[in-house]
Parts: C-alpha cells; sequence; structure tokens
C-alpha cells in the first residue's frame, strides 16, 4: 500500500519542527505527516510522480540548499501543484518575506 501524506513540514530547525509536530499531534491531525529539513528534500519530494500529492504544506523560508521562497515559487509556477494550500510557518517578520510569499501565493503566513 502506498504511503500518503497528506500534511508536509518543511523546516530545517528540530526544536521548531518538534514544536509543530507536538500541536498537530495534539489535534489529531499528524497521522500522515512527512518532516522534511530543507527546500531541496521538499523539491524532490513534489516533483516526483511516484509520490501522491500533500493535502497542505507547512513551509518555512530560512533554510538551506533551497529556501521556502523558492519552493513556493516553484511550487506555484506548477500547474498540478500549485492548488496546494502553504501555509508559511517562520520567525521572519520581514515585511519582503510577507509580501513577496502572499504574491506568490500563499495561503496564509504565521510568525
Amino acid at each position: 500500500m502506498e504511503d500518503v501524506v497528506e500534511i508536509l513540514l518543511v523546516e530545517d530547525n528540530q526544536n521548531d519542527a518538534e514544536l509543530a509536530i507536538r500541536a498537530l499531534k495534539k489535534n489529531n491531525l499528524a497521522n500522515h505527516l512527512l518532516h522534511l529539513e530543507d527546500g531541496q528534500e521538499a523539491l524532490d519530494f513534489l516533483f516526483d510522480e511516484k509520490n501522491r500529492m500533500p493535502k497542505l504544506i507547512l513551509l518555512d523560508l530560512k533554510m538551506p540548499k533551497v529556501d521556502g521562497v523558492e519552493v513556493l515559487r516553484r511550487l506555484k509556477s506548477d500547474e498540478r501543484r500549485k492548488v496546494i494550500p502553504v501555509v508559511v510557518l517562520t520567525s521572519s517578520k520581514e515585511e519582503s518575506d510577507i509580501v513577496e510569499t502572499y504574491k506568490l501565493g500563499v495561503n496564509a503566513y504565521i510568525v
């Protein structure tokens, strides 16, 4: 049977990832969660045709290899993937990050 990923958490900081996972578990939402640690891993997963698309992506912005803005840019420019809801979970309060991610099509931005 194929593994189903309903929530994809892309977060390089282990402590932040654990907080998010704990909050999701507390609300019974973490059963089909996959945690990836950088943007390149996320893109590899999302653009691998063997994988089913997640129902939600929780995305950090400041990550190694490929940052969250670039992940968002690539997702939202792809016809098949642009419909996946993306929520940015970040410590960045920079106005430019907020504006840019909303322009790219993020569904919510949570600091």
